[in-house]
């Protein structure tokens, strides 16, 4: 399953010099830093470290996220029989 959410991106070079921006950046989301182009940490609102370091205390709470609508998955049963296991 592919998610094709844009994340905003900055360099560690933009992450040291403009640390407000990041800051200002993170009130619609994630952000991902970089350094030669890979990515090395993401910086997320509080809030959004809270609810990840809450661990879920049922099927809903885990599926009670942002962006959920979003994401596609086919609930449908398959209409071929499991095959017989071996005794």
């Amino acid at each position: 399953m592919e998610c094709s959410v844009s994340v905003p991106t900055f360099t560690s070079r933009e992450f040291h010099r403009e640390p407000g921006r990041i800051k200002r950046a993170t009130a619609a989301g994630p952000v991902i830093i970089t350094e030669h182009g890979q990515p090395i940490l993401a910086v997320l609102p509080f809030a959004a470290y809270e609810r990840l370091k809450t661990p879920a205390r049922n099927i809903l709470d885990a599926l009670d996220m942002d962006g959920i609508d979003d994401i596609d998955i086919d609930f449908s049963r398959s209409r071929t029989a499991p095959a017989d296991r071996p005794d």
